[in-house]
């Protein structure tokens, strides 16, 4: 089971090719690829991560266009290929992370609030008036949290001398990362295309969900003037074509980077979903074409849009923790010594021997949102080992990738089909075979573990018929492993009701400060 990675790298002399940056929270990265969808070559490089003020993240969104160009040239030379056998990019990107830039300079106002960053909460307490976090979650799917783009632009335009002046003089263009790479590919202050698409749209808390157009009312409630934003686009199409080191290459496709995994899944059909475990875990769900508003402390958002077909829709859910927590064991506790370790130990035991970790550190996350809870580990004897306490820390991510299913079957009424997976922790088999057995659905790795960049790709290459179709993306998806569930029902049922009797015990533990 390994990803063919030589061998696609041997025999790229045939083109052409699909490029995709990545521009990601802690590094830019361009990854080109072949038709059948492999990784011809890869080049990386992190930026500085900047830390103002407690609860506050910034990034130096100038740095960040460097590095992306430097990216571009490299995995270019590493394939040995010109921008002649590049037939589209594509675009993917952190989510959320808001930069204002000065339209005429191309020079950054202020540096990128990243989506990490707290510094507006106080300003999203205030927005909720009397009606609180669910104030445009009907028209936008979110609730008001800091997190989103939205209320960081109005904290700009409030905090930076003369911004507000000069943005309502029309000087001023608000972009997430997609946006800002793809309107200095195009040519910044000289005719750089200044767009976004839907998915990345829908995370500003300022679009609509039913028109996919910015909401005139909540512009208004937010003070942000319509002039800085903006064209919103489908997540497939060309939007401009790239100056510089890809001179004349469509630039094709922009998508948030955990929409862009969804499409990278190929993830085309209601009830099919992705889970990326990396140091906390995103779940999206295909709904097919309508939004669904979310009862159970999900969001709801933009799955994709190709070109002018209906969008389709999705369901996310996410959790704190889960790659943290071996990470906690291994430097904190010292019960393992590397992160692969704790599949070797979890697998000397047969079970958790009774106990039950359920790693609230900074509260519940989905489909809780309980600020009040802490860690706990539940249910133990002296039987208990550092073996059972590893079981235990797998089968968190286990049961909490449970519990977000499980609001999405009530939020929508889609069952789950099949569950397909990425991020790190996938090579984890234990933990793998574990999720299959809680949700009693199969749980899918592929081939090409990049699926962020290859959902870039895939969008861009349909944009320009590199690709017919979705069906051909379907057929060009490869399957590396897959874990079907072993456990009985009642077992399941058994430890599903232990887990959330363990989940009841961590909240409340911190008294609500007045």
């Amino acid at each position: 089971m390994t990803d063919n990675h030589t061998a696609a790298t041997s025999s790229h002399g045939e083109g052409p090719f699909i490029a995709a940056i990545d521009q990601g929270t802690t590094s830019s990265r361009c990854i080109v690829f072949d038709r059948d969808g492999r990784i011809v070559s890869v080049d990386q490089k992190e930026h500085e991560q900047i830390f103002p003020k407690p609860g506050w993240v910034e990034h130096d969104a100038a740095e960040i266009w460097t590095n992306v160009q430097e990216v571009v040239s490299g995995a270019l030379a590493k394939a040995g290929i010109t921008k002649g056998d590049v037939k589209a990019l594509g675009i993917t990107n952190q989510r959320e992370t808001t930069v204002l830039w000065d339209k005429n300079t191309g020079e950054p106002v202020h540096n990128a609030l990243v989506w990490q960053d707290t510094r507006t909460d106080a300003l999203c307490k205030e927005l909720g008036r009397n009606v609180g976090q669910d104030r445009f979650r009907r028209e936008t799917g979110l609730p008001l949290a800091s997190y989103f783009a939205g209320p960081k632009i109005r904290w700009m335009l409030d905090n930076v001398e003369g911004l507000r002046e000069r943005a309502e003089a029309g000087e001023i263009l608000f972009g997430t990362m997609d946006s800002w790479v793809i309107w200095n590919l195009t040519g910044g202050p000289n005719g750089g295309v200044h767009v976004t698409d839907v998915t990345n749209a829908s995370r500003t808390l300022l679009m609509n969900l039913q028109t996919l157009d910015w909401d005139e009312r909540i512009l208004s409630s937010m003070e942000i003037p319509a002039t800085v934003l903006p064209q919103i686009r489908s997540s497939a199409e060309v939007y401009g074509y790239a100056k510089g080191a890809l001179e004349g290459v469509p630039v094709a496709s922009a998508l948030g980077d955990q929409q862009a995994a969804l499409f990278g899944q190929t993830c085309f059909s209601k009830g099919e979903a992705k889970s990326t475990y990396g140091t906390g875990t995103f779940l999206l769900l295909n709904t097919g074409d309508t939004p669904v508003n979310s009862y159970n402390g999900l969001l709801t958002t933009v799955g994709y849009r190709i070109g002018d077909q209906a969008p389709v829709y999705a369901l996310e859910g996410s959790i704190a923790v889960t790659g943290s927590l071996v990470q906690w064991m291994r430097d904190q506790m010292g019960l393992i010594k590397s992160a692969a370790e704790i599949e070797t130990l979890a697998s000397s035991v047969e079970d958790n021997g009774g106990a039950y970790f359920v790693p609230a550190f900074s509260g519940l996350f989905a489909p809780y949102w309980r600020s009040d809870a802490r860690g706990v580990i539940a249910g133990l004897t002296r039987y208990v080992t550092k073996a059972h306490i590893a079981r235990a820390v797998l089968e968190a991510t286990a049961w909490q990738t449970r519990e977000i299913v499980d609001a999405m079957n009530k939020d929508s009424g889609v069952d789950l089909t099949a569950l397909k997976v990425d991020g790190g922790m996938t090579s984890n088999n234990l933990l793998m075979q574990t999720i299959a057995d809680v949700l009693d659905a199969p749980v899918v790795r592929p081939m090409v573990a990049e699926t962020t960049c290859l959902g870039a790709a895939y969008a861009a290459g349909l944009a320009v018929g590199f690709w017919r179709d979705t069906d051909e993306l379907r057929a060009n998806w490869r399957r590396a492993a897959e874990w079907t569930p072993r456990m009985d029902a009642a077992t399941r049922d058994r430890e599903y009701k232990n887990w959330l009797k363990a989940v009841e015990r961590t909240m409340g533990w911190i008294e609500e400060e007045h």
